[in-house]
């Protein structure tokens, strides 16, 4: 679809590209086939409005959104050799530096030229290469919006209005012929300026405190303040012309003036090229892989130990939502963390679908059942599936703490936490960590210098007033999660995480298999009522470890710590002394320090010897003494306790706050059922209803799959010929303008489709739907009946059927345009 003549429109531009191109622009710009355009011309408007251009630029990089900058400020329309001057100057300024930097502009320049052009931000030809008007708009100078160049307006923008007398003494003080004819003295002015030999004589003439105003104004803001009565430097440069009055208080150095000052460059320092990732430290690859190995096996330990501390139930919800202040201080000191670390943990948890609120009346959040799932898999696939759904997710832990946009504090596991651009950051900061030598650990300022210039414009978030860079921070944050999740290893990326971007997570787990230590079956008791495990356990062993004994610490060995109220914890889940016995007996390589014993049986012969139960509550014992001394501690008095009986006891409260008073006051009672059976607590049987993980809130429109980018470049080519198509009148009817729909009777319409279907002919229709849209279409009537036309739709690319009373019109087509 080559065009012998150069375009005038954009839409003229984009019908001239053949498909591939088309479907490039669709893929950087996926926002324009919501939903799919009608025609080339619909693409072209869409593609021209304010929120597509703005998202458009936010993904350029630094060179090819300083091109675009360049454009901004540069003659519309300007030629290839204006662009790169206002790039690399106009060679005015010595230096090798600047040579080396010219070189290095003039090899990337036709690059970001060909991104600006696929992403339909510039089109025309080299000798006539035009900026889209709303990125203009937006990149070019205002004295609401500086340009980005620090450029002013031309002496024809900042001149507009001004009165001819004041033209004329411009002129004059600048040694100008005078005229009488406003726009030749514009133009006179302007020829001055861009004159570097007349300009550098005038810039002579000027005092010292001139040069230096410009100085300060040169590079931008351009905008500078004026009193009533100014300064003799700066009467010197306004009678000149080098400051033009925007306001009475308010003057401009305009552009030809400025480029002149900066040598012809639009930017002071052009940025061609990407920073380099610098590399901090080197270290070996293996010593990498195992410290990612072991802070992945710590990572997959931490959230199961969190998610099993609440397997009875967890905090309540807030509700507003989220978890409170006090909450995430209890859990992070349970889990032996910073508070931070331990948001980590709890949003990695909900995001992987293991941790969600319980849906009670009074909400807590629980495991779900997908946890039990979870924790059926490998050690090595665990990781695999929070290392995925953390790469994915876009919820951000980072910024609980912070503030949103009412001020409001955002809370872990509360709303308003996610944020689109985290998942885009977090692959590219492992894009880049790859991009390095194994073993290799990067300079963060470096890399922070890299995603910078890749999004100069995004990452931009407005909270609280306050304007941070927000894609810089999820990167710092992508720093430290990588790390306590193990998919780094001493600030390198390891082997398994290279392969779980590259390879996929089947491949990840293959490597990371090897490196996780084997389970043992085993622990050291110590005659300290302590047990160490010098690795990680097996699940039934840790399982009923957890339950026995508290953990005291955690690293290379954890020990476990037994106490009466761990012992009596067990005793509650249905053990008996006995199993407890043997259990130890079984799975200890020291021998069962008689210190424990005693401890096990000692709580095991009190364990029981109180019954609680509903009255609201009551206290049971066959022991009197015990009854009578409950009674007589002044700690009962919350209690709310009467005597019923000799052996039994009454209480105002639930039974389950009963049955921790007591324990408080270091008795050992035990629930007891309807029927006078002791009540055994299973651990770990609280469980959420099925839900699913929180989905990542999306940027935008995803990017379309080849599949789909075919169809939507079909569909727009057809109706691009549906609405250019050349047709020819019909009898007593004018033709249709062009993109309008054809107007014909009832009769006419079917008298012209059942001649079309009997010749196999193709014409043009209107045609309005159920809800009322109006299209335009070419189609091949195959046949015609019950008042429908079926028929081959050109514009479609497939065989339909058409109400007869909902076509509009029809118009044959010219014999030179038939599809």
């Amino acid at each position: 679809m080559g065009m012998t003549t150069p375009p005038r429109t954009l839409a003229e531009a984009l019908r001239a590209r053949d498909d591939e191109s088309l479907a490039g622009l669709l893929r950087a710009r996926p926002d324009l086939l919501s939903p799919v355009p009608n025609d080339i011309t619909q693409l072209a408007t869409r593609a021209g409005t304010r929120a597509s251009v703005v998202r458009a630029l936010e993904h350029l990089d630094r060179f090819a959104l300083q091109t675009a900058e360049a454009l901004a400020v540069a003659p519309d329309p300007a030629p290839y050799e204006t662009l790169l001057a206002l790039l690399t100057g106009d060679g005015q300024d010595d230096g090798t530096a600047r040579d080396d930097a010219g070189t290095a502009i003039r090899s990337a320049a036709p690059g970001a030229l060909a991104t600006l052009r696929e992403q339909a931000l510039v089109w025309g030809e080299d000798d006539r290469l035009r900026l889209v008007r709303t990125a203009r708009e937006l990149l070019a100078p205002s004295p609401q919006h500086p340009s980005p160049t620090g450029l002013g307006p031309t002496v024809a923008e900042a001149t507009a209005g001004m009165s001819p007398g004041r033209l004329q003494e411009i002129l004059t003080a600048a040694g100008l012929p005078a005229t009488h004819d406003p726009v030749s003295a514009v133009a006179s002015l302007s020829a001055l300026f861009t004159d570097r030999t007349r300009m550098g004589e005038l810039l002579d003439t000027a005092p010292v405190e001139a040069l230096s105003v410009l100085d300060r104004l040169v590079w931008g803001p351009p905008y500078g303040e004026v009193t009533p009565n100014p300064t003799p430097p700066v009467k010197w440069l306004r009678d000149r012309g080098l400051l033009l009055p925007v306001s009475t208080r308010t003057v401009v150095l305009p552009r030809e003036a400025a480029l002149h000052l900066r040598a012809g460059r639009a930017h002071r320092v052009p940025e061609p090229l990407p920073p380099a990732v610098v590399a901090a430290a080197t270290r070996d690859p293996q010593a990498v892989d195992s410290a990612a190995a072991g802070q992945a096996f710590l990572a997959v330990s931490t959230v199961e130990e969190l998610l099993t501390s609440w397997n009875g139930g967890g905090p309540p919800i807030l509700r507003a939502g989220g978890l409170s202040v006090r909450e995430l201080k209890r859990t992070a000191a349970a889990l032996d963390v910073s508070e931070p670390i331990a948001t980590f943990w709890l949003e990695l948890a909900y995001a992987a679908g293991l941790l969600a609120s319980d849906g009670e009346a009074d909400e807590r959040y629980a495991p779900t059942p997908a946890y039990d799932d979870w924790t059926e898999l490998p050690v090595q696939d665990r990781w695999v599936h929070l290392a995925t759904t953390w790469l994915a997710a876009t919820r951000t832990a980072g910024l609980v703490g912070g503030q949103d946009a009412k001020g409001r504090a955002l809370s872990a596991l509360g709303p308003d936490l996610d944020r689109s651009a985290a998942p885009e950051v977090r692959h590219r900061v492992l894009a880049l960590l790859a991009s390095l030598d194994p073993g290799t650990a990067p300079d963060p300022e470096t890399l922070l210098a890299r995603l910078r210039w890749e999004r100069p414009l995004r990452g931009a978030s407005t909270s609280a007033g306050n304007t941070t860079d927000l894609r810089s921070r999820i990167a710092l944050w992508t720093l430290n999660e990588s790390e306590l999740l193990g998919i780094t290893g001493r600030g390198a990326l390891s082997s398994q995480s290279r392969a779980l971007l590259d390879a996929g997570p089947a491949k990840a787990a293959a490597l990371l298999a090897p490196l996780i230590p084997e389970p043992l079956d085993h622990v050291l008791l110590q005659a300290d009522l302590t047990a160490v495990a010098p690795g990680p356990l097996e699940r039934p062993l840790a399982d009923t470890l957890s339950v026995l004994a508290d953990i005291e610490s955690k690293g290379g060995a954890t020990v476990y710590r037994f106490t009466p109220g761990s012992v009596r914890r067990a005793l509650d889940a249905g053990q008996s002394a006995a199993d407890l016995h043997a259990f130890l007996a079984a799975h200890s390589r020291t021998p069962v320090p008689q210190p424990l014993s005693y401890l096990i049986d000692d709580v095991a012969r009190r364990h029981g010897h109180l019954r609680i139960g509903a009255a609201s509550a009551y206290v049971r014992c066959d022991d009197e003494a015990v009854l009578n001394e409950i009674l007589a501690d002044r700690r009962s008095a919350t209690l709310r306790l009467r005597r019923l009986a000799p052996t039994a006891l009454a209480a105002q409260i639930d039974p389950a706050s009963l049955l921790e008073g007591l324990r408080e006051m270091g008795y050992a009672p035990a629930a007891e059922s309807a029927e006078g059976d002791v009540l055994i607590t299973r651990a770990g049987t609280r469980r959420t209803p099925l839900r699913t993980p929180p989905a990542p809130v999306p940027e935008g429109p995803p990017v379309p799959d080849g599949t789909l980018l075919g169809a939507a470049v079909r569909a727009i080519r057809a109706g691009d010929t549906a609405a250019t198509v050349v047709h020819r009148e019909t009898d007593g009817t004018a033709a249709a303008t062009a993109g309008s729909l054809p107007r014909t009777t009832s009769a006419e319409t079917l008298a012209t489709v059942q001649a079309a279907a009997m010749t196999g002919s193709a014409v043009w229709i209107g045609y309005v739907n159920a809800d009322g849209a109006a299209s335009q279409r070419v189609i091949a009537p195959v046949r015609v009946e019950g008042g429908f036309v079926t028929a081959y739709d050109h514009t479609a690319d497939e065989v339909r059927t058409y109400p007869l009373h909902r076509i509009t019109g029809v118009a044959e087509l010219a014999d030179d345009a038939t599809p």
